[in-house]
This record gives C-alpha cells, structure tokens and sequence, in this order.
C-alpha cells in the first residue's frame, strides 16, 4: 500500500489577492493576512507536516510555485480569464490530487494552514477503500431561500455562496438541488475515488454553466451576487452527480481553529482558519505526542 501525504503554498503576488473583509478584530483584508502570516510561518508549517509524516511512515511532497505550477496558471488564464488566482490554486490541488492517484493508493492532502498536533495515524483510522474523507460545512450553510430576502449578498467563499452555487448548478443538469457543502482543507481519498470523480474531464462545460447562471435571471440578484467557480462547488457537484461515497472526517481530524481560539484536547489535525498560527505552534510543541 503507497500511501503520501501532500500539500501546497502558493505565495500568490499581492496585486492578484481578491479583496476579502478582514479578519474579526483586524484591519486588513483575510487574503493580505493569509500572505503575511504564510511567510512569517513558512518553515514551521513545513516541518510540522514533514514530521507527521515521518511518524506514520509516509512520504510527503510539497508543492510550491514553481515551472508547473505557472504552467497550470497560465492555461487557465488563457482558457477562461475569469478565473481568480485564488481559484486557480484551489484547483491546482485537485489537479494535484489527481496526479498523485496515479502513483500512490492512498492520498492525504492538507491544506497550508493546516498543523497536525498528534501523530495519531490518519490512514489507519479511516478505510479509504469505503469513501473519500472529508469534513461538511453545513451547519454554516444558509439552506432557506427565505433567509437570504432582504439582507446582503454574503461573501462568495462563504457557505451558503457555495450552497446555492451547486444547487443552482444541479438544477440545471436535471438533479434535486440539495447538496452537502463540502471543506477540502483535509481531503483523504483512494486512487480509485480519485479516478471515479475525474474532476476535470467535462470543466469546460461546467465553468461555462456557471458563467451562464452568474447572469440567469431565474435566481434572485442577492443570490447571484455569490455565483462563481469554487473548487468546492464543482467537487460537490460531482460527488452527487457521480455518486462519489463519502464518509465524513470525524471528531478531532478536521478541527476548525476560527472565532474560538482555543484547541480541544482529543485534536490530531487543527485547520488555522484565521492564521493564529502562533497559539496553534505552541500548543503543538507543547502537546504532540
């Protein structure tokens, strides 16, 4: 069984940062943060993984910006320009993802921000062979049109964007709009998954769907306002239309470190959302075991 675990750092130029609201409590924008905090923290969040790595008897690849990965950027900026560098990396790993299916059975991807503080060992705690690990963001999801009358477009990365994206996206391909909202901060997959899904055999299609429903009068403007091309909006799209299995990341394996700065004690894979990297490395050095 060849088993790896990757991830990836794009250190993307500050005049291509999309403009995101800052952070609660701070006065830049999230994507300016992340950049700032990435570099301070580079070589932490690097060997953090390595040595996770190590202590399960994996391998692990990291990716950067390199020739391939400006090749990749420069397709798409070719074929679709509408595409932000921003999406163009969340993609990137996917592409990634796909490329390491065809050397290895099984793939644990995880997100730069993301610190293991356990070496707990992540491939004997799922049987990938039954579906692809994952965490859901639904609970944040707003799922009642009627919620979203009267009140501004929320933020096109935030899940409810992603939620009416695919559901809009579903509806136009013929299938039932309800869909789950999925998190690939942490992905855990089989080769076989990976393969079955085949995320970009028909993306041309889809991108030119989703332009279409960005200006498709059936769906009110405030909902519009939140269309766009997320790599998690087609990968739940895909899951449902192919009938992916999955099975959910369970209590410690994906744990969201955003508005309570606080780490529980049965963590093992604590995704820094707001990039307080600081407090997560200490409890790291002071806990991993």
């Amino acid at each position: 069984m060849r088993r790896v675990i990757y991830s990836l750092y794009i250190d993307i130029p500050k005049e291509d940062l999309d403009y995101q609201t800052p952070y609660s409590g701070d006065d830049i924008p999230k994507t300016e943060r992340t950049k700032l905090e990435f570099i301070k923290y580079y070589q932490q969040l690097i060997e953090c993984k390595q040595r996770y790595a190590n202590d399960i008897g994996v391998s692990f690849v990291m990716f950067e910006y390199d020739y391939q990965f400006k090749q990749y950027k420069e397709w798409w900026n070719n074929n679709y320009p509408q595409i932000t560098e921003y999406n163009i990396v969340n993609f990137y790993k996917i592409y990634l993802l796909e490329q390491l299916s065809k050397e290895y059975d099984e793939i644990l991807y995880l997100d730069f921000d993301v610190v293991p503080v356990s070496s707990n060992n992540f491939f004997e705690q799922f049987n990938l062979s039954d579906g692809i690990a994952i965490a859901n963001n639904n609970n944040y999801a707003k799922r009642e049109s009627s919620l979203l009358w009267n009140r501004n477009p929320e933020s096109i990365r935030s899940p409810t964007a992603k939620y009416w994206n695919c559901f809009a996206l579903l509806s136009n391909n013929g299938m039932d709009g309800i869909n789950d909202v999925f998190n690939t901060g942490i992905i855990g997959a089989s080769s076989k998954h990976v393969q079955q899904m085949d995320y970009f055999n028909d993306i041309g299609n889809i991108i030119s769907q989703m332009d279409e429903l960005i200006e498709d009068e059936l769906y009110p403007e405030v909902m519009r306002q939140m269309f766009g091309w997320d790599n998690e909006t087609i990968w739940s799209f895909l899951v449902k239309k192919k009938d992916i299995p999955i099975q959910w990341l369970t209590r410690g394996w994906h744990v969201f470190y955003d508005k309570y700065n606080y780490v529980p004690p049965d963590s093992k894979l604590v995704h820094v959302i707001n990039k307080q990297f600081k407090e997560v490395l200490e409890y790291y050095e002071e806990n991993y075991i």
